[in-house]
């Protein structure tokens, strides 16, 4: 292990996700989640409409893109809507539609509250790339860029894949390991000599199927047990204990 980094040897790129890696932006991605879906299921089926939960967010949303978790949400109730089109209204009955609703929402709490950064994470990454490793930002959101303009660190990354360059490559999303095996290429890695720093189910299951070198589950809510379940070689509640770990 590279006690500094707490990673094995040959590790040669880091590959973070964004939102509850990088970013305080989970919560935010939850609420705007809840909103949506709420207000939806309400409107089908009434006052006893049966709400969206924590465990929902984290069973069938958390780490996929718009459209699958849109999709796999409405599926575990027995839910089938229209596919729509990409720039459907946020007010229409499709899939599209719901999730141009929950990001207009997720944009609206982002402008409102503004985006932290993780600070133990910001400075993990640049002792990384002082020890002369490569990193990649690997999100699902399309507004990755935006938000990481707005915690000024779009130099500390090599490379971006994000749910835009994602739906250009025609990239699979989270549970599949696609995006994480972009990244590792556009690096000029392979699998095996890549991290992935990961808070969500999916992005355990993506980097164990990606058969890539070490993957660090980041447990922020308390979801240690399932993290390992889904793929984690190591749990921490923040990155800046990894150097703990000899």
């Amino acid at each position: 292990m590279t006690t500094e980094l707490g990673l094995p040897d040959g590790i040669r790129a880091c590959l973070f996700d964004l939102d509850g890696v990088i970013t305080k932006t989970a919560a935010v991605h939850a609420a705007a989640w809840k909103r949506t879906f709420d207000a939806f299921l309400r409107e089908r089926d009434g006052d006893a409409y049966r709400p969206f939960e924590d465990a929902d967010y984290e069973r069938y949303v958390d780490g996929r893109p718009r459209a699958d978790g849109v999709r796999t949400f409405l599926a575990s109730r027995d839910i089938r809507l229209p596919e729509g089109d990409p720039d459907d209204p946020p007010d229409r009955q499709t899939v599209r539609g719901l999730g141009n609703r929950k990001n207009a929402l997720l944009l609206e709490l982002i402008h409102t509250h503004g985006v932290e950064a993780y600070d133990g994470t910001i400075r993990y990454i640049e002792s990384v790339r002082a020890a002369g490793l490569r990193t990649a930002v690997v999100s699902s959101s399309a507004n990755c860029r935006e938000v990481l303009r707005s915690i000024h660190a779009e130099q500390l990354f090599d490379v971006t894949i994000d749910g835009v360059v994602a739906s250009r490559r025609r990239l699979p999303g989270k549970p599949r390991p696609d995006t994480f095996l972009a990244a590792a290429r556009d690096l000029g890695v392979e699998a095996r000599a890549a991290a992935v720093f990961e808070d969500a189910l999916a992005g355990m299951e993506a980097g164990r199927a990606g058969r890539f070198g070490y993957v660090v589950g980041v447990d922020r809510v308390g979801q240690a047990d399932a993290l390992r379940a889904h793929g984690a070689d190591i749990v921490v509640r923040d990155l800046a204990e990894l150097g703990e770990h000899p």
